[in-house]
């Protein structure tokens, strides 16, 4: 039997979405979600819908429309012309709703390598961004992607600001800032970087490899000071070769490590991601990477200090072309790319995209699935996975 959960007299007035609706049971053909201000209340079986929903009017009533739940971006640096760097509150409005608007309900601000008081500024201006309501996608903290990086592997990251893992660094922010900083990328090779690993999953946060030059054997070591993530798998890390697997293999081989992944057709073929996939056993997370260009038009732009030129929607560092820097992804269009090329299923796609990034952000009790007591955050896609609307909170968001 589907659990529900009661509603209150408070949300007597919320609305049934029906259509097929993706539940952690699978795929329901003819499905209904219960959902007032917040929470889904029940998903399941329109046919098994209990008596106390009855009432509730329709909002979503189309057979052919699917639903899904919202998708959670780990590693998302800007979009709509702004960059998580230089962002106030207006900024920050116009990159959640940017990526809103392409399917992304949950997002960590994503900053770059940069001197620790730009990265101070950022923390400041997450934290007061959250400290009111958010209206489009919920920032769930910040991702600090850098600056304990290495220098052989900057990618679109500038060298100027690498420094060496500074647990100092990572104490303050985190007694200023508690539970601010959700993920940390950094190279494990590094100097202190195996008592910054240590420190950062002792502390419930994220320790990702990325831009590093490290051995199968120094991540093997790196995984076991506690280090669980590998950033956008394959770009800015030491490849997979039969005699020296480099980091690419240790992240393949070794289960207690996540692979994210852009799965834009630039970053990565869709057959490695397949492998990854395979590899993974659910343990993919789909990401953007996506620089303040998304959702616009090729030009010129920056990502974070460094210019960048878009052209075909292939983001390059303008001083370097050969140098990808991040991606103008969204995650509708990597979730559709997972399936038409990469050949995941529609549930495979789903976890990689919802369910697996929850997790890794712990909140898998409160988003990641469509569910009997988790937030509503629902998207509702045609027959070409499409999207055709974004619930938020219960909230059905307009981007006119």
């Amino acid at each position: 039997m589907d659990t529900i959960i009661r509603p209150t007299d408070t949300e007597a007035s919320g609305s049934l979405l029906y259509g097929k609706v993706l539940t952690p049971s699978g795929l329901i053909s003819h499905g209904v979600i219960a959902v007032s201000e917040q929470m889904i209340h029940y998903a399941g079986e329109s046919a098994d819908l209990p008596g106390a929903f009855a009432d509730w009017p329709s909002a979503g009533d189309t057979p052919e429309g699917l639903y899904i739940p919202g998708f959670v971006d780990v590693h998302v640096h800007g979009g709509a012309g702004y960059d998580f760097m230089y962002s106030d509150r207006s900024g920050l409005d116009a990159i959640t709703r940017c990526h809103a608007s392409h399917g992304t309900t949950t997002m960590l601000a994503t900053t770059m390598t940069a001197a620790k008081a730009d990265i101070d500024r950022v923390l400041q201006e997450v934290a007061d961004y959250r400290s009111a309501s958010m209206p489009y996608a919920q920032l769930a903290g910040v991702h600090l992607e850098g600056p304990f990086i290495s220098p052989k592997w900057p990618g679109a990251q500038n060298p100027e600001h690498i420094v060496p893992a500074n647990v100092a660094w990572l104490e303050n922010w985190e007694a200023r800032y508690p539970g601010m900083i959700r993920q940390v990328t950094l190279a494990p090779e590094r100097e202190h970087a195996l008592e910054a690993i240590a420190w950062l999953r002792k502390s419930g946060i994220t320790a990702a490899l990325g831009h590093t030059d490290a051995t199968f054997e120094e991540v093997t070591a790196a995984a076991e000071a506690g280090l669980n993530q590998a950033v956008h798998t394959f770009n800015a890390m030491t490849p997979l070769h039969h005699r020296k697997p480099g980091a690419a293999g240790a992240v393949l081989y070794d289960e207690r490590i996540r692979a994210e992944i852009i799965a834009d057709g630039i970053h990565v073929h869709p057959a490695a991601i397949a492998i990854v996939s395979r590899l993974k056993r659910g343990q993919l997370l789909l990401i953007t990477d996506a620089m303040s260009a998304a959702g616009l038009d090729d030009g010129d732009y920056a990502i974070g200090d460094l210019p960048v030129t878009v052209k075909g929607g292939i983001a390059t560092l303008r001083d370097n072309p050969d140098a990808l820097a991040g991606s103008t992804l969204t995650m509708i269009r990597g979730f559709r790319y997972l399936i038409e090329k990469a050949g995941f299923t529609l549930e495979e796609a789903s976890r990689a995209a919802s369910l697996t990034p929850a997790a890794t952000l712990g909140m898998e009790q409160l988003i990641g699935s469509l569910e009997a007591g988790k937030r509503g955050d629902i998207l509702m896609l045609d027959e070409q996975l499409n999207l055709d609307g974004v619930w938020i909170g219960g909230r059905r968001i307009s981007f006119e």
